[in-house]
């Protein structure tokens, strides 16, 4: 039989340690997740982050984000800036490039669709 998979509260779910976060540009940062589900080139889980900055790329795969606790700006290479704090939805497709600017951690639950490689990659993005 299958079953659902439930979290009854994802703004308090435990996460893996927090490590330092790889693209930050402030020193100290950390980040933390925990993977919920995967099948099929799907995965969801939740990602929590601590103040400061960071690069951050979609290579390979289209990611829906739902914010469950904190506060951040998000700057896109044109220019474009949007803030985000609980209760935003946003999506960054395949090929997306930002600027994350944390002012408070920030939580968030997501859902990853990965590209399928064609001919040893990815299609265009």
């Amino acid at each position: 039989m299958i079953e659902a998979v439930v979290l009854a509260d994802a703004s308090t779910a435990p996460v893996e340690a927090h490590h330092s976060k790889e693209t930050s540009t402030t020193p100290g940062q950390t980040e933390a997740s925990a993977e919920v589900w995967a099948a099929d080139g799907l995965r969801s889980g939740i990602w929590e982050v601590t103040p400061g900055t960071f690069a951050s790329t979609r290579d390979g795969y289209h990611e829906i984000c739902q914010i469950l606790s904190g506060r951040a700006t998000i700057e896109e290479p044109g220019g474009r800036t949007f803030d985000i704090a609980a209760g935003s939805l946003f999506i960054t497709p395949a090929g997306w490039k930002g600027t994350w600017t944390i002012h408070e951690t920030l939580r968030k639950s997501w859902v990853v669709f990965t590209l399928p490689v064609q001919g040893g990659r990815r299609p265009a993005e």
